[in-house]
């Protein structure tokens, strides 16, 4: 599945409020949508908090309506949500039920229903604040609409500012090898830097924007389009044309349907570089004379 290139990647700066990408690989593992937390959870094993000492008590039937919600394809978003709902009714206090409310959270996602999937992020949060995998896509999600309100960019900040914290000793979860731990935590805290940038972006703080996008598109093997185009659009604000140019021009090198409006976009750029240098050349020579 490539929402992007179903959705469009540049409804973030053209007339649609809201941006939506796909998710980024660390949320894909194995062809499912599968946070590191989580890892072991599509095997039908309980996802236990850090520290854990032992397996939850299961009621009856919960490990098997756990299983069979998971057996459902990630694209068949409706009932995902349905299962998820009868399951998180039936078992409100179950080991499973974060992982539950985590997978709604990015099923209403799909759905671009956007209040629904932050209510159930909420709602995992609420039984494990640490689950970095909920906190760093929701919190890369809010501020790619236009229509973010203050509130709910204060939430994404906290939540990506959070991850960022805990990344760095996030105990490997079972079944899953230090490799692929490693990759995972080197894409999200990538992503958590872009939603940071977009954060500074809706609040017009555009050093805060290029700093946090220049570290989401630094080493990044496979870097979201939309980070450069916000990341040379901040630096346009700020009269730094020649180095939005570049970001540009990065933009328009990947892959997909935002090529040409990121090139036109380089070229502006350019344009505004040679007119600014000419502009200061003028006013150097008038003072000489």
């Amino acid at each position: 599945m490539n929402l992007r290139s179903a959705l469009g990647a540049l409804a973030l700066i053209s007339t649609a409020s809201v941006f939506v990408a796909a998710p980024p690989p660390a949320f894909a593992q194995g062809g499912d949508l599968c946070p590191i937390k989580q890892f072991s959870d599509l095997r039908g094993k309980p996802s236990l908090s850090s520290g854990s000492a032992a397996v939850p008590k299961l009621v009856p039937g919960e490990e098997n309506a756990y299983k069979a919600f998971f057996k459902l394809k990630p694209e068949d978003t409706a009932q995902r949500l349905q299962a998820g709902d009868v399951f998180v009714r039936k078992f409100p206090d179950g080991p499973f039920t974060e992982a539950v409310y985590s997978q709604m959270s990015m099923a209403a996602y799909q759905q671009q229903d956007f209040p629904k999937m932050e209510e159930y992020a909420a709602k995992a949060l609420a039984i494990n604040p640490d689950d970095v995998t909920v906190m760093v896509f929701t919190g890369w999600v809010i501020p790619h609409s236009s229509e973010a309100a203050p509130e709910q960019l204060d939430t994404a900040e906290k939540y990506e500012k959070r991850v960022l914290v805990l990344l760095p000793t996030y105990a490997r979860p079972a079944g899953m090898t230090d490799q692929e731990l490693a990759a995972a935590k080197i894409q999200y805290e990538a992503q958590a830097h872009s939603g940071l940038g977009l954060v500074d972006y809706r609040r017009n703080d555009f050093p805060g924007a290029v700093a946090e996008l220049t570290k989401a598109t630094s080493g990044n093997a496979q870097p979201d389009p939309a980070d450069y185009f916000v990341l040379g659009s901040s630096l346009n604000r700020l009269d730094r044309f020649t180095d939005a140019a570049t970001a540009f021009d990065s933009c328009s090198k990947i892959p997909g349907g935002e090529q040409s409006v990121c090139q036109r976009n380089a070229d502006d750029a350019r344009k505004s570089a040679a007119s600014a240098s000419s502009s200061a050349a003028t006013k150097t020579t008038s003072a000489k004379l």
